[in-house]
């Protein structure tokens, strides 16, 4: 039977269900064993994660050519110029790739719970969040290319895959979706 599970990922937990410490991999979470996750959020972020055992549906997730869009609300040090935000349009290049056009705003008036263990703040440096939809899913790509303009990610909140959004699930929690609900 195939399986669609939407799990909110806490901060320092690893997107894996084994790991040197089980206390901080999907194993604690009570997750059903016969599903996969579907692209990763690495341990320093937070938010919608995707779980599946349906390969088919992994595959039209995670293709770029299927333009499936992940949307984050990154919290960066300073305030991007509106020519940062350009390039991160166009999407910069990280190392030997050039990474495809997404989409960035500047969020105002955003506010969420604090983290725990805190963000690194600096008294005389602003912060700002933006909400970025990116189409493709490198290794730490939206943290790499928040530094690429110059503005380093403090925090990083996956809040949609798909058409899924993470609404109201809470740190931790998981609910069992349809496949429709994603695609």
């Amino acid at each position: 039977m195939k399986k669609y599970i939407a799990f909110n990922k806490p901060y320092g937990i690893l997107s894996q269900f084994s790991g040197e410490d089980p206390a901080k991999t999907l194993s604690t979470f009570n997750i059903p064993k016969d599903v996969y996750p579907v692209g990763r959020l690495d341990k320093d972020s937070e938010g919608l994660l995707i779980l599946s055992n349906d390969g088919k549906f992994i595959n039209k997730l995670i293709n770029p050519l299927s333009k499936k869009g992940k949307v984050y609300h990154v919290q960066v040090e300073g305030i991007p110029s509106i020519k940062a935000l350009e390039a991160f349009r166009e999407g910069p290049l990280i190392k030997d790739h050039k990474c495809l056009p997404c989409q960035v705003k500047v969020l105002t008036d955003y506010i969420i719970k604090p983290r725990n263990p805190p963000i690194r703040e600096r008294k005389s440096i602003p912060t700002c969040w933006l909400e970025v939809v990116i189409f493709e899913g490198k290794n730490r790509q939206v943290r790499k290319m928040c530094a690429a303009i110059g503005n380093p990610c403090l925090r990083l909140l996956r809040v949609q895959v798909g058409k899924f959004h993470l609404g109201d699930l809470k740190q931790g929690e998981w609910i069992e979706v349809r496949r429709d609900q994603i695609l």
